[in-house]
């Protein structure tokens, strides 16, 4: 035992102490090219924070980084890029000199809590758990303390993609919710009326196999939810769209989770498809359901607009549902605010994750000493008169997870 104790103590030490061969000096430089890049090129980002708060917290991490040490610099550099609030406008933290760790956990934030969707089989006993505590720290502190690291949009951005921020070790403990910075996370959970702390082990460089925003059942790899009813927004993931007809309803339902084509089937072929099946079949509603929709190329977005408005069964008000969600973001948010301006959709679900008129399309900037990659936002896309911007797009008819 005391072998053992003498050898994980050692890998604490060593993992807390890996560090790259960057100094202060060369970060504090790249910081300084980051700053002066912003103010040189994208100065039009300074619209919700203003450039003298950007350059005050840039000089406060400037002075920082003697004393931290390399994960806390990045995780620092990354509360400066969320300063813009725009999600594409971000750093990545797979280029960066020492890959962080990362739990085999996938979280997920339903209406009654955070909950584990997914894990590894090897953590099969927090598998669907609710979260309590991490490190000691109630779940609200802790979402709370993350939340700057994440270039949140929005509430519901951080919902869909900055959850998950909590299982990287180097974040919460450069965040203050680990003491000390070592590759596990000790979690309280509860789960069937008992609640127990349990320690996840962190891996170098793990990147669970989510897709969507969920672990699948798959090998290795459990999901939470009951596999043996499968909702019709989880079927068929293996294609970015697809219809199925609910004789029941006489209507069809389509779920479209990526504005790019299917390798087996372009979106003009497959709403033609759609369409041509509505107008010769015994069909009243048509529902689209893009609560999976992180976006693409928005130049794909005519076809499906288009349909609609030829279609003269369904652009009625109440034929057309559109069910928006956490994840609906990027050139998805262009396509239901064109569907919001041009047809009769009535929107079901979650808040969008992007603001209704947005900064998009990134150029990589890369800081030369340090080569972490940043995404700096260049596009600004304005569907609806600024008057009409808003935080998100919201539904009509609100339903949460």
């Amino acid at each position: 035992m005391k072998k053992l104790l003498f050898l994980l103590a050692i890998l604490v030490v060593g993992f807390a102490n890996a560090q790259s061969s960057i100094t202060s000096e060369q970060w504090q430089s790249d910081l300084k090219f980051l700053q002066k890049k912003v103010h040189d090129d994208y100065p039009f980002l300074f619209k919700k924070v203003t450039a003298e708060t950007f350059d005050s917290e840039v000089e406060k991490l400037y002075n920082q980084i003697p004393s931290m040490q390399e994960h806390e610099v990045i995780v620092g550099l990354s509360r400066i890029v969320s300063l813009f609030q725009y999600g594409h406008t971000d750093i990545s933290f797979r280029d960066v000199p020492t890959a962080f760790h990362r739990i085999p956990v996938n979280f997920y934030q339903y209406n009654d809590g955070v909950h584990v969707q997914g894990t590894h089989k090897d953590h099969e006993a927090i598998l669907g758990a609710k979260l309590i505590k991490v490190e000691g720290k109630p779940i609200e502190a802790v979402l709370k303390a993350i939340y700057p690291v994440v270039p949140a949009e929005n509430s519901q951005y951080f919902k869909a993609f900055g959850i998950n921020y909590m299982c990287y070790p180097e974040v919460l403990h450069a965040q203050g919710i680990k003491s000390a910075l070592t590759p596990s996370v000790t979690m309280t959970f509860e789960k069937d009326g008992n609640t127990f702390d349990y320690t996840v082990p962190a891996e170098q460089g793990l990147r669970p196999p989510v897709k969507y925003s969920h672990i699948q059942q798959d090998g290795d790899w459990l999901d939470a939810r009951d596999s043996g009813a499968t909702p019709l927004y989880l079927k068929n993931l293996d294609r970015i769209y697809y219809y199925e007809y609910l004789p029941e309803q006489k209507t069809v339902y389509v779920r479209h989770s990526q504005i790019q084509d299917d390798e087996t089937e372009d979106i003009p072929t497959f709403y033609n498809r759609v369409f041509d099946f509505i107008d010769n079949n015994d069909v009243e509603k048509l529902i689209i359901d893009v609560r999976l929709n992180g976006g693409g190329n928005n130049y794909k977005n005519k076809p499906v607009i288009t349909g609609i408005i030829e279609s003269e069964k369904i652009n009625k008000q109440g034929n057309l549902f559109v069910i928006l969600g956490r994840r609906t973001f990027s050139a998805c948010q262009n396509l239901v605010n064109e569907m919001s301006n041009y047809t009769n959709a009535i929107f079901v679900g979650e808040p969008t994750s992007e603001n209704i008129n947005f900064y998009g399309d990134t150029n990589r900037v890369t800081l030369p000493n340090s080569k972490v990659s940043t995404f700096l936002s260049f596009a600004w896309w304005q569907d609806k008169p600024q008057w009409e911007n808003g935080d998100w797009l919201a539904p009509h008819l609100a339903v949460d997870m």
